[in-house]
């Protein structure tokens, strides 16, 4: 028995030792954009965690690197710090891999291995560096629930895994691990709450990693639909679904979808891939395990196929269909966007802006109309909203130094499709005035001259280096 316990212990101590000298401590300077203020932006010092995996890369968190402009790595135990690069990056996963440019890094180092997906209650090992200290931390704790959640970084929702392990600042992607394998990576964590942290699971992460391995990221399929439950029994006796059937309702889908014309509106979804879809939009993955219907769809590289079956008048049918967009494809407002600057336009002292997730969230804005937006698909002839983002004060714009947030549907008496077209636009106008009017009816007219006389001298009172991004 004693023989046993002593090489039970030399084995954990032997997996220990493997894995931390494979944690990474990540410093990052990033460039942190203002979207109040466009044509601004503010330097950022942080760092995060990271592990080594096979062919001397480093797996992490897309947080931690976004808007990057210089990145250095440490091993643990070391003191000497290596300049990396992004190689990949998967803001929708929340997910990225390093390359260190000097391989010397790697000597005497164990790429870690991506194990399967856990099982409730199974113990896992959080890796990672903390904030509080500069040494590895070590925490344990089991895996409490497995089911889709919303990724911060994205907006996006997939499939997450729940620890109880304590996660803190600085433990983003670090890896839990179990049984000597990759289990997930740290992701985030609940707020004022007690050891409630979320880890990017295996599944996703392998994801990630073939998709990248033709040299490029396309990212993770999305439907481009939106659907309602049928777990009322007056509404699945209007659609005609049987005791035995279960699923849900089509409710609307997206012009740019690859399943419009195909799909429509009032259809019922009963599996996918030969999976069964619950009245609660849910899909067995795991024994007694439920989580998003997604979930089948998640797994699909783009360009895969998927066959949906569905309950249509009342006649089930089987359709195959070709996966091909992302949720940006699909969506007005495109989720969280990193890794670029805010682009903005300005007109004599007005500055035009899209709708951004980003900008919604940095200002805090409570607009109906703008959050109504942030929900509708984009359409053939509707791609993006354009916004009044503020009046930089001017005599020549006077009356109207209030208008912010304000969202703009015609220009000029006409819709446009775009930022770039409205921007185009509002350039080679050769008329006097430039109208802009709100669905309410709401206008504001610029006189085009005098916007422009008034340019060189409104950018310079407001210490603003061109009137427009750089795109």
């Amino acid at each position: 028995m004693k023989i046993v316990l002593l090489l039970l212990v030399c084995f954990y101590l032997n997996v220990y030792a493997n894995v931390k000298d494979s944690i990474v401590k990540i410093y990052t300077v990033s460039k942190v954009p203002d979207y109040s203020n466009p044509w601004n932006s503010r330097m950022m010092h942080s760092h995060g965690s990271g592990s080594i995996i096979s062919g001397k890369r480093i797996l992490t968190n897309a947080h931690v690197v976004a808007n990057e402009t210089f990145i250095e790595v440490k091993r643990h135990g070391e003191t000497k710090r290596y300049e990396a690069y992004v190689e990949f990056i998967s803001h929708q996963a929340d997910l990225a891999i390093l390359r260190v440019k000097d391989e010397k890094f790697f000597q005497n180092t164990q790429a870690l291995e991506l194990g399967a997906l856990p099982k409730i209650q199974q113990k896992v090992t959080v890796y990672g560096f903390p904030y509080g200290g500069n040494t590895l931390s070590v925490s344990t704790g089991v895996v409490s629930r497995i089911e889709h959640n919303r990724y911060v970084h994205s907006g996006e929702i997939f499939l997450s895994i729940q620890i109880d392990a304590a996660i803190n600042p600085g433990n983003s992607g670090g890896v839990a691990m179990s049984d000597g394998k990759i289990v997930g990576v740290v992701m985030q964590q609940i707020r004022r709450s007690q050891n409630i942290g979320y880890l990017v699971p295996t599944t996703v992460v392998k994801h990630f990693l073939k998709d990248i391995q033709d040299g490029k990221y396309n990212g993770f399929a999305h439907l481009g639909i939106s659907s309602q439950k049928m777990e009322n029994q007056a509404l699945r006796d209007v659609y005609k679904m049987k005791e035995e059937q279960t699923g849900v309702m089509v409710l609307d889908i997206s012009e740019k979808s690859s399943v419009y014309h195909i799909l429509k509106d009032g259809d019922i979804l009963l599996r996918v891939d030969g999976h069964n879809i619950q009245n609660d939009g849910t899909v067995e993955f795991m024994p007694e395990q439920f989580t998003s219907f997604m979930y089948y769809i998640d797994k699909k590289q783009l360009g895969d196929t998927v066959k949906l079956t569905i309950l249509r008048d009342g006649v089930v049918k089987e359709i195959t269909i070709k996966l091909t967009n992302v949720a940006d494809d699909d969506l007005l407002v495109d989720t969280l966007e990193h890794d670029v600057m805010p682009r903005y336009f300005i007109f004599g002292g007005y500055v035009f802006t899209p709708l951004t997730r980003n900008l919604l969230q940095s200002s805090r804005s409570s607009l109906l109309r703008l959050r109504e937006a942030a929900r509708k698909w984009e359409k053939k002839d509707k791609e993006e909203v354009v916004l009044l983002l503020k009046v930089l004060a001017d005599e020549s714009n006077r009356g109207d130094h209030e208008f912010s947030m304000w969202m703009i549907d015609n220009l000029n008496h006409k819709p446009f499709k775009n930022f770039k077209e409205f921007k185009r636009k509002v350039l080679e106008s050769k008329s006097k005035y430039t109208l802009l009017e709100n669905k309410e009816g709401v206008k504001v007219a610029i006189e085009n001259k005098k916007a422009k006389e008034a340019e060189k001298t409104i950018l310079k009172r407001y210490s603003i280096k061109s009137s427009s991004s750089e795109d």
